[in-house]
């Protein structure tokens, strides 16, 4: 059964600015750190582990592009601390697990449990790299806000995976 971490595949998260002050926020990409990835070796089946309080911040993204250097050390720590204890509540919820009902050339269905709910997700797939589009309320979480709500989230966040780095 081929099997797959970090070291050898990569899932980033992509998150999107909505408020007032937008102008002064940043789209993210993020990276999870810790993570396993199982295939039956037939391919027909996929089992996914991933470790809640492990994203990290890779870059802010500014009008579709990485902007190294846009954040600090600092202001990224704190954005990860903000994932890990506000949003994703990792020590209640460590874990976010995916588990395939279908798998096809072109998409991949299942169940992903997240924050302590269990929902379906459909993914579409290109080979060894598979993306969703994730409705953070579906899984109980509220998108992160700041500034009484001139600062926020968009609910809907982009995964992708991929298999081979």
């Amino acid at each position: 059964m081929p099997s797959y971490d970090a070291t050898s595949a990569r899932c980033a998260v992509f998150t999107f600015k909505e408020g007032l002050l937008s102008a002064v926020a940043h789209d993210l990409e993020l990276e999870v750190g810790r993570f396993t990835v199982e295939v039956s070796d037939d391919g027909a089946s996929i089992r996914a582990r991933f470790e809640a309080g492990s994203l990290r911040v890779v870059e802010p993204i500014v009008d579709g592009r990485r902007a190294p250097g846009t954040l600090s050390d600092k202001d990224k720590r704190k954005i990860e601390e903000n994932l890990r204890d506000d949003v994703l509540h990792a020590k209640r919820h460590p874990e976010i697990v995916f588990e395939s009902t279908e798998v096809t050339d072109t998409r991949v269905v299942g169940r992903l449990t997240m924050n302590g709910a269990t929902r379906e997700v459909r993914c579409t797939r290109d080979g060894e790299r598979a993306s969703a589009t994730l409705h953070q309320p579906d899984w109980g979480i509220k998108p992160y806000s700041a500034m009484l709500g001139t600062l926020k989230i968009k609910p809907d966040v982009r995964v992708e995976l991929a298999l081979t780095r």
